[in-house]
């Protein structure tokens, strides 16, 4: 720890992949975080007693005999209304104040510390970028990503034949199709609108290799209802619901079904 008005400790970040929990923690990333001096967290400000997400973290840093660091999650603005640009602004107003909450940290304990990161740090994660603008050396490595996971539990290859798969957000979903995307890969799924996609096929997937897992598959107009259930009882058991789909057209058509043209 520094003194006050000295200079802050020395610190180095490992950002490791964890997958969806212990079961998932290769053992390269295993011996990364034991030779880590401390794993840094945060605990979701949203009045429950037990924050489940950092609960998992800390069976993690347990299962490896490394302490865990909690700090208060800022606040985000999740106003339905957003658009794009209210949206992005929110995200880097919290990653502003995630910044100055773990900077504080580092500067007082120094050492090495880990960043656990869902699925794979590369996919839909801001940790990377977070960690670059705190300028302390750091490296990363992969975690098994959640398409991989949805992949095996289907038993399904992500794209057809030489094609190609479009990763996206529900946010962009119809954008996307719009464009012409037809195999889309579909993560941080609040809000996701499926109207006019009733004859393209999901693969749908929830908390997968953790508590509350739940898949559905089969044609969008004929299992949207289970997917909302399913969606539901996943949250339910395990307190918190992380989900995504693969979604693809049918191959008798050839352009989008969105939009209402002829």
């Amino acid at each position: 720890m520094s003194a006050r008005g000295s200079e802050p400790a020395t610190a180095r970040v490992r950002v490791l992949g964890i997958g969806m929990g212990p079961q998932h923690v290769t053992p390269e990333v295993a011996e990364a975080l034991r030779g880590c001096d401390y794993a840094l967290a945060v605990r979701k400000g949203d009045g429950r007693e037990v924050d489940p997400l950092l609960e998992v973290r800390r069976a993690v840093a347990e299962a490896h005999d490394v302490e865990l660091v909690v700090v208060r999650d800022p606040e985000r603005d999740r106003s339905p209304g957003l658009d794009n640009a209210g949206y992005q602004g929110a995200v880097a107003d919290w990653y502003a104040a995630r910044l100055t909450a773990y900077r504080g940290v580092l500067d007082e304990r120094g050492g090495t510390a880990a960043f656990l990161v869902w699925g794979d740090p590369s996919l839909y994660d801001g940790t990377i970028r977070l960690v670059r603008e705190l300028a302390v050396p750091f490296d990363v490595l992969p975690g098994i990503s959640a398409p991989q996971v949805l992949a095996a539990r289907h038993g399904i290859v992500l794209h057809e034949v030489g094609a190609p798969v479009h990763v996206t957000t529900a946010r962009r979903l119809r954008d996307d199709v719009a464009q012409g995307q037809r195999n889309l890969v579909v993560m941080l799924t609040a809000g996701v609108d499926l109207a006019g996609l009733e004859d393209w096929s999901i693969w749908w997937g929830a908390n997968l290799g953790g508590a509350g897992e739940r898949l559905v598959a089969g044609r969008v107009g004929d299992v949207v209802d289970d997917v909302a259930r399913a969606r539901a009882s996943s949250k339910a058991e395990a307190g918190w619901v992380m989900d995504l789909f693969l979604l693809r057209a049918p191959e008798q058509h050839g352009a989008s079904t969105l939009g209402g043209g002829s």
